[in-house]
């Protein structure tokens, strides 16, 4: 067995809070991190060495990424002509490249998924504002921008031909809306030997208008049968990706008992956050595992855990306060992250709360109650 050496340089592209909450499980290990970021005083600007600069430029990233040893990512908007140079140039690159780019591209992804039979909605290719009205036969459907979609931003649901006015005039695609029963996601992570692992299930609550995720639960409250489909799907998407490093796959799961794969995300994902507490291994360190090539972490669950994102509350911008912050922290099995953002706007992401409890009603109580009391205002 080859010793474990410390002598090399991390380099994050990406500097927000799940960069932050890499370098937090990074401490452990004594992991070197280097980190990029647009933004001067991102969260992580603080936690690392830090370089101030754009992730999507061919030269800044060239010249961040020729100074460390291995890079990864935490957002997929990153510039992957230069990671493909630096892969060449003798840089270890997780996740691949040439994965992030399918991945930056919804159409891209969705096309994977039939070419290699994954279960997924029917979908049409958009080039423009135009090509939906064409398809009033197809509606109701979902238009989503091909790229730079996040966070909720670039989709909106298009039910009828009066709501065509909505549709993206660039491309996208026309996804067909799904009769669902859940929304739920499955983390896997690959080393480059080929292990893989789980974790399970989890239920996902959206914002009915910001697409935002506003809380879980974990694990999901599917039949044996469904968790089964779901694992299995992820496993096959990670697998035929051949992809190195962490896989967020969130799914569908129709009134039918059908699961149907709606997209991934190549790095450490919000359906995943509840691990730090609630699992033997987080999903933070297994992206490490994997992508340093080490015996990928125990998925097991600890104790059953809910997830609320903690957002921006609407009508405040300026200097950040957390409003019930002390009555929150005061509840048995609640841990508070927060994510190191100055300022608060409506919706931005400022932090997370975990809940754990053995109880899944006391659990869906303590979110209520957390959703209810924790506000972010100015």
């Amino acid at each position: 067995m080859s010793a474990f050496s410390q002598n090399f340089k991390l380099g994050i592209l990406g500097g927000g809070q799940l960069g932050r909450m890499l370098i937090q499980a990074g401490i452990d290990y004594n992991l070197p991190f280097a980190i990029l970021d647009p933004d001067a005083h991102a969260p992580c600007s603080t936690l690392a060495e830090f370089h101030h600069g754009s992730l999507t430029d061919y030269e800044t990233v060239m010249k961040f990424g020729s100074r460390c040893d291995i890079i990864t990512i935490e957002i997929e908007n990153v510039n992957t002509t230069a990671l493909k140079d630096l892969q060449k140039a003798g840089k270890i690159v997780f996740p691949q490249p040439e994965l992030i780019e399918l991945i930056q591209d919804k159409r891209l992804q969705k096309k994977f998924y039939v070419d290699n039979n994954i279960p997924t909605a029917e979908f049409i290719i958009t080039e423009k504002a135009a090509d939906v009205r064409n398809h009033i036969d197809f509606l109701p459907a979902v238009h989503k921008l091909g790229k730079e979609g996040y966070d909720g931003r670039g989709v909106q649901v298009i039910k009828s031909s009066s709501d065509v006015d909505k549709a993206f005039d660039a491309p996208g695609l026309l996804e067909k809306l799904v009769d669902f029963d859940k929304e739920i996601a499955v983390i896997v992570a690959r080393n480059t030997t080929g292990e893989i692992v789980s974790y399970p299930a989890v239920e996902m609550m959206f914002h009915p208008t910001q697409n935002l995720v506003e809380y879980l639960f974990a694990p999901a409250q599917i039949s044996k049968d469904i968790e089964k489909k779901a694992d299995a799907i992820a496993r096959d998407v990670i697998a035929k990706l051949n992809l190195t490093g962490l896989l967020a796959v969130e799914m569908f799961v129709t009134k039918a008992g059908e699961v149907l794969v709606n997209e991934v995300a190549p790095r450490p994902h919000n359906s995943g956050h509840q691990t730090i507490e609630a699992n033997v291994t987080s999903q933070y360190e297994q992206h490490l595992r994997a992508i340093l090539n080490l015996p990928l972490g125990n998925t097991d669950i600890i104790l059953p855990s809910a997830m609320v994102n903690i957002l921006g509350e609407p009508g405040y911008t300026g200097d950040a306060l957390y409003e019930g912050f002390n009555k929150v922290i005061n509840e048995k099995g609640v841990h508070v992250h927060l994510y190191g953002k100055k300022t608060t706007k409506p919706f931005r992401k400022m932090g997370h709360v975990t809940i754990i409890d053995e109880d899944i009603e006391q659990l869906k109580k303590k979110a209520k109650f957390v959703k209810e009391t924790l506000k972010v205002i100015a």
